[in-house]
């Protein structure tokens, strides 16, 4: 049986990559691979996407001391960490429920996809995998850690970006999408660019070029589906984090995209409601060292506010 979903198989088509989709399917395995577990159990970090109460996507992370992410089976991740209560996942992860799942490492610019269910422990997750598979490390920034005392503040809730937060989307070369298909499981992957490839359309719309990747789609499949979706996007120096949650789609014109250095088509995000958490993270992160891979920014786009 085929590991993609109806939406999958139609972005695939849609990009005339389902040959190559075909082959990438061999990397996908409900299991953790030996080499696997000694790279979770490393990680201080680890990216998360879900669904509220209201349907709407959420992605966040969750930081811990080396060990916190244990591979306790073949097939099931025990992590010793919860969302902050003022998280969005905070009360959809009190229960079980769909979870998808990113470790990156930005040190060895590796990382690795989980998808499965969550179910809360005392003071953390037991999450039963049903997909597993590593990525390529194109566009992930070299970064070190360090671990530094902090306590988060208070979430600011806002239904707009304002100018600081779009001051801070343009200067931004990372972020993390959480979108799920029909059946509502979740997905966590990652992006990235140089500095001004997410740019702010509006106060309420921001776009991104979507690059060459593994041909899976399963970001733009479960959009094709369910376009509903969440973005996080760290300040990787002060650990405030950024949280959107809103509807994507997928702009499949090639005229639009070959306007754009390196893009295969473009992406637009509607933003529906907007949490920032300012000194959420432990974890400082030094100066990037940008991925060879980052094509060279876009233009402005005509009309942004950034």
């Amino acid at each position: 049986m085929s590991p993609y979903h109806h939406g999958e198989r139609i972005a695939q088509e849609r990009a005339g990559l389902l040959d190559n989709a075909d082959f990438s399917s061999a990397a996908i395995g409900a299991a953790i691979p030996d080499i696997a577990r000694d790279f979770l159990a490393e990680q201080p970090l680890i990216i998360i996407g879900g669904t509220d109460a209201n349907g709407d996507v959420w992605a966040s992370q969750l930081t811990g001391e080396t060990g916190f992410i244990s591979a306790t089976s073949p097939t099931s991740v025990d992590i010793a960490a919860l969302p902050t209560p003022g998280d969005p996942l905070h009360e959809p992860l009190t229960h079980a429920t769909h979870l998808g799942m990113l470790a990156m490492e930005p040190t060895t610019r590796r990382r690795m996809r989980m998808n499965g269910t969550a179910r809360p422990t005392p003071g953390g997750l037991h999450v039963t995998l049903d997909q597993v598979y590593a990525n390529c490390p194109k566009y992930i920034q070299k970064r070190e850690p360090t671990r530094r005392p902090t306590i988060p503040a208070a979430p600011r809730h806002s239904h707009e970006l304002s100018t600081e937060q779009i001051t801070f989307l343009t200067e931004a070369d990372t972020f993390f999408i959480a979108t799920t298909d029909l059946e509502g499981n979740a997905d966590a992957s990652h992006r990235g660019g140089n500095p001004g490839f997410l740019h702010t359309l509006s106060p309420t719309r921001l776009r991104w070029p979507d690059y060459v990747g593994n041909a899976m789609f399963n970001t733009l499949g479960n959009i094709q589906v369910n376009p509903h979706a969440g973005l996080l996007v760290p300040d990787w120096t002060t650990g405030t984090l950024l949280q959107l949650t809103g509807t994507a789609t997928v702009d499949w014109d090639p005229q639009h995209a070959d306007a754009v250095p390196g893009a295969q088509r473009i992406v637009e995000f509607t933003i529906h409601h907007i949490v920032q958490t300012d000194q959420a993270s432990p974890l400082s992160w030094s100066t990037p060292q940008y991925s060879r891979f980052n094509p060279p920014p876009p233009q402005p786009i005509e009309g942004a506010t950034a």
